[in-house]
């Protein structure tokens, strides 16, 4: 994961990338001007800023120059509404590592942290979350599915216990009682929630089988509220 500090004025945007990012395992500190930024920032701790260029005491290209000329190694990603090809080429010229506008896609956010993370050296392996409210599943990509109450259970049954979970803590978990639960209906939620997660992620729910025991979800998975 990378520890990113975003330097971005507008409240809403500031707030749904915070989300985003760390939804998708990251750590992020957001801030909304040059001061606050050069007050939060600490090079032992942020591995990557987000840098929008129209702040409300100054402009980004200045402060991406400072800290270039300061030595710092610090990934650097504009993220502005300067959009014509003379600015994008003044902010890469000027220090920054990519130059994104603010029309883009937050999966293309996501996939250039993680590219700049790589080159770095920086360890930025996404984790799945699994979220309580609203009830979603998030692979390391950023895909989110939404989930049933029954299914959002069983990966809360799975996610909490690193090791293989017993088929009967996980009817116990769905509210049933063991002797009498229909095993087949287990076999059944767990093939159409691997089918569901393939269909919106494009990747295979890493849960294993122990035939007749139990499950194990065998990657790493955050659980947030």
């Amino acid at each position: 994961m990378a520890h990113l500090i975003l330097l971005e004025d507008e409240p809403v945007l500031s707030e749904e990338l915070t989300e985003f990012l760390v939804s998708v395992g990251h750590e992020a500190t957001a801030v909304g001007s040059l001061a606050a930024f050069r007050r939060t920032y600490s090079p032992q701790i942020h591995s990557i800023a987000i840098i929008d260029l129209g702040l409300p005491d100054g402009d980004g290209l200045d402060l991406i120059q400072a800290l270039r000329a300061e030595g710092h190694r610090l990934g650097i990603i504009v993220l502005t509404a300067r959009s014509a090809m003379q600015d994008k080429v003044q902010g890469l010229t000027g220090g920054a590592d990519h130059y994104l506008p603010k029309t883009a896609d937050l999966q293309e956010i996501a996939a250039t942290v993680a590219a700049l993370s790589r080159r770095l050296g920086v360890d930025a392996r996404p984790r799945w979350v699994l979220t309580d409210s609203p009830r979603q599943l998030i692979s390391p990509g950023g895909a989110v599915l939404a989930l049933s109450g029954q299914d959002h259970m069983v990966l809360h049954a799975l996610a909490s216990n690193p090791g293989y979970v017993t088929r009967e803590a996980i009817v116990v978990a769905l509210g049933g009682n063991y002797l009498d639960y229909d095993q087949r209906r287990l076999d059944t939620q767990m093939r159409r929630l691997r089918r569901k997660v393939e269909e919106a992620c494009g990747l295979a729910l890493p849960v294993s089988t122990l035939r007749g025991t139990g499950y194990r979800f065998h990657d790493d998975i955050d659980i947030r509220p």
